[in-house]
């Protein structure tokens, strides 16, 4: 007997379908017998964004919400979420169920002229971001720079670079290039480090959420959860966690795991302070969580 379909509920975004066909590619590869569909769910984000609104709620969920409650009816099986969009705190009735192999986590410049680094951008020039984060920490590099606001998906934000020419440049996340291929031609693409800008926790990477008694799609789903990855994004997350959970104020936070030992930096604009509170840690990754909120007290307790 031929298994149902499993029902996969996403966005509607060029990007977030394109994550998302991506992955129910490697999932048909991985659990053969098995078809995926896809059931695409107009979020409180999207909307606002259709209507241009000027500025986004605070907070975490509104590209995520209506896909959990969908999730909870049981009108789909499993939801494939951008992980930085959701909540730390998930509640009692949804997990996620699998976190795949990471996409590359850094934050990028692109540019008009061949720019290759924060360095070459002219003195006082303007860079183009919606994020308060990637503002914070472009500042910080170069204090003489300014930002401009920026809303709009990948296309619309690269078409405005190129109406603006006032503007030197444009931060965007590197995953969500490589995921949806948008055309960047007679433009430049400098990745950044990850010394000089951090990203948000979670940032390349998905998670694909499942409700918390679904054991049969938990073990589909293994196939292709990948444990380094998992780590680092609950080490990130737990940082985020500790300082609250709340997206209002610039953090960004970054675990890698190297010989086996995890290895987590965070920063953070706390109260609306000029300057910003950061740290390390390492640890084991089975204790990623436990690490990351105590990196969260750490730079609390110790404001410099």
């Amino acid at each position: 007997m031929k298994a149902k379909p499993v029902i996969v509920g996403t966005r509607g975004s060029g990007l977030a379908l394109a994550q998302t066909t991506s992955l129910l590619c490697q999932l048909s590869a991985a659990c053969p017998g098995y078809t995926f569909q896809i059931k695409v769910i107009k979020t409180t984000g999207d909307r606002l964004s259709e209507l241009n609104s000027p500025e986004l709620p605070s907070g975490k969920g509104i590209f995520t919400a209506e896909i959990e409650q969908a999730l909870l009816r049981g009108e789909i099986d499993l939801a494939v979420h951008s992980l930085k969009d959701l909540p730390v705190d998930l509640g009692s009735d949804l997990v996620i169920g699998a976190i795949p192999k990471r996409a590359d986590a850094r934050d990028v410049l692109i540019t008009r002229e061949p720019i290759t680094s924060l360095a070459e951008l002219p003195q006082g020039a303007i860079v183009a971001t919606g994020s308060p984060r990637r503002a914070a920490q472009l500042l910080r590099q170069r204090p003489d720079l300014r930002t401009a606001g920026i809303r709009g998906n990948i296309d619309t934000r690269l078409r405005k670079l190129r109406e603006n020419p006032e503007w030197s440049g444009l931060l965007l996340a590197a995953a969500g290039l490589s995921r949806l291929q948008p055309d960047v031609e007679g433009l430049t693409v400098t990745p950044l480090p990850l010394e000089q800008i951090l990203p948000a926790p979670g940032q390349g990477a998905l998670a694909l959420q499942i409700r918390a008694n679904d054991e049969f799609h938990r073990d589909l789903l293994a196939k292709v959860h990948d444990a380094d990855t998992a780590a680092c994004v609950d080490a990130e997350r737990g940082f985020l966690a500790g300082l609250g959970g709340g997206c209002q104020a610039p953090v960004a936070a970054s675990a890698s795991i190297e010989n086996g030992v995890l290895h987590l930096h965070g920063i953070a604009w706390l109260n609306e302070a000029p300057e910003p509170r950061l740290g390390d840690t390492q640890g084991d990754p089975l204790q990623a969580k436990e690490l990351g909120r105590a990196l969260a007290q750490k730079i609390l307790q110790n404001p410099t």
